[in-house]
């Protein structure tokens, strides 16, 4: 199975491609995309170089399954609201290339990744290095859109075990202390 992990961000948003095989899992590509060339009033030009970019990414990779940060609050609601809508032209783009889509909190991919929640940005880094085996390190963004898809393979194979153990499905959202759950 190929998943594609997206990190989303309105400038940079970052992705990851991950093959798992078994419980094997092989590095494909990562990098970004970003809208720093564009102006920062012109969100509607934004949000479009985010949904060709990621459709040009399921073009290249042809990924089976997709990973999503799902957005946190920000202390400025301003942020919150654009990232909201980075994210919102992310997952519209991925759902539009027929793909399923998996939600994770940035706590759920620190756990999965580092063993902590609370694992700061270069401690993610080093362990998505680790577990892909990479040569160097990958940039922050893209750590973190690894991270996704490292986490998403996890899930899966449990999920697929709860689901041979019984009749159990797997609910493609996050988890928030009020609202949707896991």
């Amino acid at each position: 199975m190929r998943i594609l992990g997206i990190d989303p961000g309105l400038q940079t948003t970052g992705f990851g491609v991950v093959d798992m095989d078994g419980h094997t899992l092989q590095y494909v590509a990562s990098g970004t995309i970003t809208t720093t060339h564009l102006a920062r009033g012109d969100l509607p030009a934004r949000l479009k170089v985010l949904y060709d970019g990621i459709g040009e990414l399921r073009a290249r990779y042809q990924p089976d399954a997709a990973a999503i940060e799902i957005v946190f609050v920000n202390v400025n609601p301003q942020s919150t609201l654009l990232l909201g809508q980075a994210r919102g032209a992310c997952v519209t783009a991925l759902v539009s290339c027929n793909l399923s889509v998996a939600e994770y909190t940035p706590m759920q991919m620190k756990q999965a990744i580092a063993g902590t929640g609370r694992a700061a940005k270069a401690e993610v880094q080093q362990m998505v290095k680790r577990l892909l085996q990479l040569p160097g390190l990958p940039g922050k963004d893209a750590a973190d859109a690894l991270g996704l898809a490292i986490t998403h393979a996890h899930a899966s194979v449990a999920t697929a075990r709860l689901q041979a153990a019984g009749n159990v499905a797997r609910r493609n959202t996050g988890s928030y202390k009020t609202g949707r759950v896991i």
